[in-house]
C-alpha cells in the first residue's frame, strides 16, 4: 500500500510539475486515475518552493520583486499548467455558446482575447494581493493557497462530470473521477496546511476558497454541464486567487 501511493505521488508530481520522477515510477492510465488524491500534496511542494523563494529575496529585494520571482518559480515548476488552463476555459466559455461549441474553442492551442484577459487579471491579482502582505504572511499565504486550491480543484472531479469523449484531448484531466476515500486523502492534504494560520485568515481562506468552488462547479455545470481539463486549472487558479484575496482582506482589518 505505501509503495503503491508513493507511485500515485510520484505520478501526480510528474503530470502537474517539470520536477523529475524517479525512473522506477510506472506510468499507467490506472495509476494516472487514482493519482488525483495527491493533487494537493504538490502543492506541498510548489508551494513551499515558492515561498521560499519569495522570503528570500523579500531580503535582498522589495516585496514586489520578491513576489515576482516567486511567481516565476511557481510558473517554472508547473510548466504554465494551471494558468494555460484558465486561459483555455475563459476562451472557451467566454467565446463559445453551446457545449460543443465552448468545447471546440477550448481545445483550440492558439489563445485569444477572453484568455489573455483572463490571464493579465489572474496575474495581476495575485500580484497585487501578495505584494499587500509582508514577506512572512506572504509566505504563509502561498504554503497554504497552493494545496488548498488543488484541493478545490480536485473537488470538482469528485461532484461534476467528465465532459470530453475524445481520447485526444487536448488538456485531459489527472482522474475523471474521485472516490470517497481518494477524496477524503486529497481534503487532508489540502485542508492541514491551514493548521498554520490563525483562526480569522485560516477561516476566511477556507471560506473564499469554498464559495469560489461552489460558484465555479454551477457556472461550469450550467455552461457546459461538467469540467475538462482546463476547467479544472482555471478552478486551482480562481480558489488561489480567492485566499490571497481573503487574506489580504483578514490581515489588514486585524
Amino acid at each position: 500500500m505505501l509503495r503503491w501511493n508513493l507511485e500515485l505521488f510520484f505520478t501526480a508530481l510528474g503530470f502537474f510539475t517539470r520536477i523529475p520522477v524517479p525512473r522506477w515510477v510506472p506510468y499507467s492510465q490506472e495509476r494516472l486515475n487514482h493519482a488525483a488524491r495527491w493533487f494537493p500534496a504538490v502543492g506541498w511542494i510548489v508551494g513551499a518552493a515558492s515561498a521560499a523563494a519569495l522570503w528570500l529575496a523579500a531580503q535582498v529585494w522589495s516585496m514586489p520583486i520578491a513576489v515576482l520571482l516567486s511567481m516565476a518559480v511557481s510558473i517554472r515548476l508547473t510548466g504554465c499548467f494551471h494558468e494555460d488552463g484558465l486561459a483555455d476555459a475563459a476562451d472557451g466559455l467566454g467565446g463559445g455558446w453551446a457545449p460543443e461549441q465552448i468545447l471546440a474553442i477550448m481545445k483550440d492551442s492558439r489563445i485569444g482575447t477572453y484568455g489573455a484577459t483572463a490571464l493579465l487579471l489572474a496575474l495581476g491579482t495575485k500580484f497585487a494581493a501578495l505584494s499587500h502582505l509582508s514577506p512572512d504572511k506572504a509566505a504563509l499565504a502561498l504554503l497554504v493557497a497552493h494545496p488548498l486550491s488543488r484541493f478545490c480543484s480536485g473537488t470538482l472531479i469528485r461532484t461534476l462530470d467528465y465532459m470530453r469523449a475524445d481520447a485526444d484531448a487536448k488538456a485531459k484531466p489527472l482522474a475523471v473521477r474521485m472516490s470517497n476515500g481518494e477524496w477524503l486523502t486529497a481534503a487532508a492534504c489540502g485542508i492541514a496546511p491551514l493548521c498554520v494560520l490563525a483562526p480569522r485568515p485560516a477561516l476566511a481562506a477556507l471560506l473564499a476558497a469554498g464559495a469560489t468552488t461552489l460558484w465555479w462547479a454551477r457556472y461550469l455545470k450550467r455552461r457546459l454541464g461538467g469540467y475538462t481539463g482546463d476547467c479544472l486549472g482555471a478552478a486551482q487558479q480562481l480558489a488561489e486567487l480567492a485566499c490571497y484575496l481573503a487574506w489580504t482582506a483578514a490581515w489588514t482589518s486585524i
